[in-house]
């Protein structure tokens, strides 16, 4: 009976459990002298398992894809617009308005938040909160096109770096996001053609991908907790640049779903854009912008998943209401 409750709660509460599971066991690491011999098993094996959990849980998701429904629709085109819109004119904000050095840094957190691509799990969620998986990969794929030729083109005019070109930061951007989001792409179409019985099994199993989500939001929770501990910020900046980081994500949210809903596609709309991969604009801020920028999509990993947590339990709530 106590073990079907701690289940029931685990599938319920997955992702608030995942970031608290994942901060805790940063702590232990990090505090805890004994586990000292262990660190560096423990890097390698996250390194080598988040890429893999990310593969696997967009395979099922993948799985469940109609192809057929893989194509551009016009709400895609305004929160592309938005994107680009607002990282232009905060860029703008930065290259020609004078301010304390400080201050830039919360101007450049919220930069990346906006300009960042959804995440490539995002497909994930979507699926769970009963949106379209097919239009908001279709959006994940555009998005990171958008994010690989405006960030080297825009973020070196907030921060120049002689040492990163235009291509090389392109092909770098490209390399991280469309390997992990073309690959099960790519699978699933050929299982559904050559291997139908193998795709089957997958398809039957697919909401084992938002379980796998949890275990990898664990380990980038972690992440995103050690880089927090280890800044040398003063603490009012770092509060301000993760303040910056809930403006973004709770504007891109009710845009999102304001404009989606428009085209009766509420759900992957908000996804598409609120539900970031923060992973990439943690890596692009260290690489164009001032490393304390950082904070900014490192504190979005927090708060978008929040807004998920939240988001899943109205529609658990929904759901229960309905069979009564």
């Amino acid at each position: 009976m106590l073990a079907n409750a701690i289940i029931r709660f685990l599938k319920d509460w997955t992702l608030p459990v995942a970031m608290i599971a994942g901060t805790l066991a940063y702590f232990l690491f990090a505090r805890v002298p004994v586990l000292a011999p262990v660190k560096p098993l423990v890097n390698a094996l996250v390194a080598i398992l988040t890429p893999l959990l990310i593969f696997a849980q967009l395979l099922l998701t993948f799985c469940k894809v109609d192809f057929a429904d893989l194509k551009p629709k016009a709400w895609h085109g305004w929160l592309l617009l938005f994107q680009t819109v607002s990282c232009l004119l905060l860029s703008a904000l930065l290259v020609y308005c004078p301010m304390n050095e400080l201050y830039r840094e919360v101007f450049e957190g919220a930069m990346v938040c906006l300009i960042c691509p959804t995440a490539t799990a995002a497909a994930v969620i979507t699926g769970k909160l009963g949106g379209s998986a097919a239009s908001l990969t279709t959006y994940t794929l555009m998005s990171n096109l958008l994010a690989a030729v405006a960030v080297p083109l825009v973020f070196p005019l907030v921060e120049p770096h002689a040492d990163v070109t235009f291509w090389l930061a392109f092909l770098k951007i490209l390399s991280k996001v469309f390997p992990l989001l073309l690959c099960p792409f790519l699978l699933a179409w050929l299982l559904r053609i050559w291997l139908p019985a193998v795709h089957q099994w997958l398809l039957e199993r697919h909401t084992a991908a938002f379980y796998l989500w949890g275990v990898a939001l664990a380990i980038v929770s972690g992440q995103t907790v050690r880089s927090l501990v280890n800044s040398t910020a003063p603490g009012y900046v770092e509060v301000l640049i993760a303040l910056a980081g809930l403006v973004t994500c709770c504007v891109q949210f009710y845009l999102g779903k304001r404009i989606g809903g428009h085209y009766k596609e509420r759900i992957s709309g908000g996804q598409a854009l609120g539900q970031k991969n923060t992973v990439l604009a943690i890596w692009m801020a260290y690489t164009y912008l001032n490393p304390l920028s950082s904070v900014g999509p490192g504190s979005y990993v927090l708060w978008q998943n929040i807004i998920n947590s939240y988001q899943l339990w109205k529609k658990r709530k929904a759901d229960l209401s309905k069979d009564v």
